[in-house]
């Protein structure tokens, strides 16, 4: 239950964030999240690799981000998102789904950078 409320508030501070500092993204918070929602188990460090249902999301979250404001927005969201999982697990996720993001899944990357 508590994991449950954790990963709620997680998710309202993403989006909260997201549209604090993405205004000009044609993105949303909404759909980053929804996008990678799937892969919260495996950042997490469950499982051996990432579900399907996670590399869908991540093939889909990748075709949505098409310009500059677009990835710095998704970049800020994902960011924010990695603190509460494992980094080396949430940095494998691209890799394993044969994806190609322009930054690395951490909480410590510079989004304003991109």
């Amino acid at each position: 239950m508590a994991r449950t409320t954790a990963t709620k508030l997680v998710l309202v501070a993403l989006v909260a964030a997201l549209l604090l500092v993405a205004s000009d993204a044609a993105i949303s918070g909404g759909q980053v999240t929804s996008a990678l929602g799937p892969c919260l188990s495996y950042a997490r460090g469950n499982g051996a690799s990432p579900s399907a249902a996670c590399c869908s999301g991540v093939r889909r979250l990748a075709g949505q981000v098409q310009t500059a404001a677009d990835k710095k927005a998704a970049c800020l969201c994902i960011k924010s998102a990695a603190g509460g999982v494992k980094e080396g697990k949430a940095a494998e996720i691209p890799s394993k789904c044969r994806v190609s993001v322009p930054y690395k899944i951490s909480s410590t990357v510079n989004c304003n950078k991109i």
